[in-house]
């Protein structure tokens, strides 16, 4: 099995835990996140997406330290958990909804405080909460 495709399914193994783990430990359940819109931006052939993820060890290291910042972070939504940290040379561009403009804030800054300033370039958008 090759780099790649094993660093996919243990992202996807590592994501149903956290739900299993969020859903059994008794809090209350948030509405799904909904790309549909996102992603449907993310498909213009210049956008930066997941799969360009670059396969170097330094570029998978700092995602996956930026990855661990934001799950680390009890505070923020799933939504922030699930934020796309794309790297690529260095550079870590981060996409997907959040909760709030607070909470894109925080999710720069955790990115910044591990990939260094001027490392970091935000494409998060805020999203209304569904209640």
């Amino acid at each position: 099995m090759n780099q790649s495709r094993f660093t996919t399914i243990a992202c996807v193994i590592a994501v149903g835990l956290f739900v299993v783990s969020s859903s059994a430990s008794g809090q209350t359940p948030q509405t799904p996140p909904d790309n549909t819109k996102v992603n449907t931006r993310d498909r213009a052939p210049n956008a930066k997406t997941a799969d360009q993820q670059k396969e170097n060890a330094a570029d998978r290291e700092l995602t996956r330290k930026v990855r661990s910042a934001l799950v680390q972070d009890k505070t923020l939504s799933s939504y922030a958990h699930n934020v796309k940290v794309i790297t690529q040379g260095g550079q870590v561009t981060l996409k997907g909804p959040v909760r709030s403009e607070d909470e894109k804030r925080v999710v720069e800054t955790k990115a910044t405080e591990v990939a260094g300033a001027g490392h970091v370039l935000n494409q998060m958008s805020v999203t209304a909460s569904k209640r």
